[in-house]
């Protein structure tokens, strides 16, 4: 009797090279190259579901995603004694190196966790958050990692926009268009810009976010931080429910997604 089990998979990427998370037909994605990596280091055809999906170039400093492998293969046996199966102990470092081995540099897997047959790796994640990095003066070591302006927006306006954000959960003016969604609501808990030394990040944090959204709402914010608009005109925009009413989406470079939280805890014992 076959008895599969589901693991998930933690992995960072820089997404400068990829066409998102997704795979697609006729462009390079991470998904599709983790897939091919898991499949060869298992020798089973591997198909990962990912915890949500990034757009072309955007970041993922922690990304989780699951598949499911076969309990009887040669690979996933625990004990020879014991109906149990899996990834053995020992197994857990040395696949992650494995695949790690397999995995361009700019694509790193950091754990592999067995976890239950229900788990999911996009349903099951209580929150997510973004971060989206602007600097001001030119850096060769932030090109392609963050968004060079020249002029500094103001920032105590853009954070009052993002304060009156919160009161709302219907998005759909941030949303790409033509998204097959069943709802544009969202619950933020945080949005807040934040002064670096090298410049300004903005952190946002939800139980779910729509496509492009967060790169839509640091448009609109920049539109006040440039005091085109006063933050008392996002209610407007947001209540329009028109994407069209809303600021530009601002490049991808600069937007990384930063954490991803469950209800339970994803902790595997790696071999050193």
């Amino acid at each position: 009797m076959s008895t599969n089990q589901r693991y998930f998979i933690e992995l960072a990427y820089n997404g400068t090279a990829y066409h998102g998370w997704q795979v697609q037909q006729n462009a390079v994605t991470v998904q599709e190259l983790l897939n091919k990596a898991l499949s060869t280091i298992l020798r089973h055809p591997i198909e990962t579901t990912g915890c949500g999906r990034t757009d072309t170039g955007v970041h993922a400093k922690e990304f989780f995603a699951h598949f499911d492998i076969e309990g009887h293969g040669p690979w996933s046996m625990v004990d020879s004694k014991s109906s149990s199966y899996g990834l053995s102990t020992i197994d857990y470092g040395h696949k992650v190196r494995g695949l790690n081995a397999l995995l361009p540099p700019d694509i790193a897997i950091k754990n592999i966790v067995p976890v239950h047959a229900d788990a999911h790796a996009r349903f099951d994640a209580t929150s997510r958050s973004y971060q989206y990095h602007i600097h001001f003066n030119k850096d060769p070591f932030l090109q392609g990692y963050s968004w060079q302006l020249r002029d500094v927006p103001n920032i105590d306006l853009m954070n009052q926009a993002a304060a009156i954000m919160m009161e709302y959960i219907d998005f759909s003016c941030f949303s790409k268009s033509n998204t097959q969604v069943k709802t544009n609501n969202c619950k933020i808990t945080r949005a807040e810009w934040v002064k670096t030394e090298n410049g300004i990040v903005f952190h946002i944090t939800a139980d779910r976010f729509l496509r492009n959204m967060v790169r839509a709402i640091v448009g609109t914010l920049m539109m006040i931080g440039r005091e085109e608009m006063q933050p008392e005109g996002i209610r407007e925009i947001i209540e329009s429910k028109n994407r069209s009413n809303a600021g530009t989406s601002v490049p991808a470079c600069g937007l990384y997604l930063t954490e991803v939280k469950y209800p339970y805890q994803l902790v595997a014992p790696l071999a050193p």
